[in-house]
């Protein structure tokens, strides 16, 4: 029998048989459309936070206080210590590195803001004017923080683009005053429309001089410091200098904890791209019962279609023959199953992106395949012991119905 006539042959079955097949077809590919899926989305997560971070800048080196040891415990934790503050004069003591080209100290915290009758809580950041071209901000209007001595606890602020619109509407915000917890600051500028950066937004941000915060939270310490290498290959050398910088500082006290942003950026690469391959594989466990039910469904139909199998072993089907009629059946369920699995998968692949415009949900191609491949080896591998009864069936006893 030649390979067309195997394939006619095949395909006749399925069709004389439609509900059965339409089941079979359906468990495929509702299996393939899962993997499909859910590794669009763990795909999408990755790729979300490497947006995230490298909307964060470049050639980046941050400093936090604290020790973290390799097991992820501060040498503090276990006595109740907290780390030692790092300090503007720590920060600014960094810049006698000739690897670091600039610097963005940095407080967090939230207060009131209000003008005239209008007031909210909003996230409040005291920087530096480094910060906006070490964190590739944009201006709407205005100017940024002013240059100069760190120490300097102006009262300005630059507003993000949506506390501007709840505060001020359309009229102009520059030259404005606003209150901010106990203090005006006046108004010198507005960032434009960022969205969201590391699960900040920036467009509901405040940044006020580092200094300022400091009096306004009754604070000394920072939450952390921003360094820009002046190039990529210098930042293994920003960081050796920043520590060695605060060691001497702090007294020979290793305290602070300095990563890089790729050094992050490839831990969350590896955690999110096993977190896909996990998630992948459980969807394919789904592929394994469409196989289960491909096999029992075949047995089914091995003992419906007796007479016919005796029929061709009689005009002279060898058993190798009849096994290859029996995996061509299951090729086409599980090739047909998993091409509709695909477009099940990419249509639910957009729709989640319509849904959640903001994760790069986009199956990757490794999964595509694996999916492919995996339905289709799970549709022939089921229908082994199907096409060997089949093959081993006495063509007497067959025509018999026996």
């Amino acid at each position: 029998m030649k390979f067309a006539d195997t394939l006619q042959f095949a395909s006749g079955s399925l069709r004389g048989s439609p509900t059965r097949t339409l089941l079979m077809m359906l468990a495929m590919s509702i299996g393939v459309a899962a993997v499909v899926v859910l590794t669009a989305l763990g795909e999408g997560a990755r790729r979300y936070v490497i947006d995230q971070f490298s909307s964060l800048g470049t050639n980046l080196v941050i400093v936090l206080p604290g020790h973290t040891e390799t097991a992820g415990i501060g040498p503090g934790m276990m006595s109740g210590q907290t780390p030692r503050d790092i300090t503007l004069d720590d920060a600014q003591a960094l810049l006698r590195s000739r690897a670091i080209m600039r610097i963005a100290p940095l407080t967090i915290g939230s207060a009131a803001i209000s003008r005239g009758a209008l007031n909210r809580e909003v996230v409040v950041a005291g920087s530096s004017a480094d910060m906006l071209g070490i964190r590739h901000m944009s201006m709407a209007v205005g100017s940024f923080l002013p240059a100069g001595d760190l120490h300097d606890s102006s009262s300005v602020c630059v507003l993000g683009n949506a506390i501007k619109r709840e505060l001020f509407g359309n009229e102009h915000a520059v030259g404005q005053s606003v209150r901010l917890g106990d203090r005006r600051f006046r108004v010198i500028g507005v960032l434009a429309p960022q969205g969201e950066s590391m699960g900040m937004r920036t467009d509901d941000l405040v940044i006020i001089p580092v200094a300022a915060a400091h009096q306004l939270f009754n604070t000394s310490s920072l939450f952390r410091v921003l360094i820009e290498a002046k190039h990529r290959d210098a930042i293994g050398q920003a960081m050796r200098d920043a520590e060695a910088i605060l060691l001497e500082r702090h007294g020979g006290e290793r305290d602070v904890t300095v990563i890089t942003q790729d050094a992050v950026l490839q831990t969350f690469d590896r955690i999110l791209g096993a977190l896909t391959m996990a998630v992948g594989g459980i969807a394919a466990i789904s592929l394994a019962v469409a196989g289960v039910l491909i096999m029992n469904v075949m047995l089914i139909a091995v003992a419906q279609r007796v007479k016919e199998i005796g029929l061709l072993k009689a005009l002279g089907a060898p058993g190798k023959q009849i096994r290859h009629l029996f995996f061509a059946e299951a090729v086409l369920l599980s090739g047909i199953g998993s091409l509709l699995g695909l477009v099940l998968g990419y249509a639910g692949s957009m729709i989640i992106g319509q849904i959640y415009p903001t994760l790069p949900v986009s199956p990757p191609w490794w999964a595509v395949l694996a999916a492919t491949f995996t339905a289709l080896g799970t549709g022939v591998l089921f229908s082994v012991w199907p096409a060997r009864r089949a093959a081993r069936l006495d063509p007497v006893a067959a025509l018999a119905g026996k």
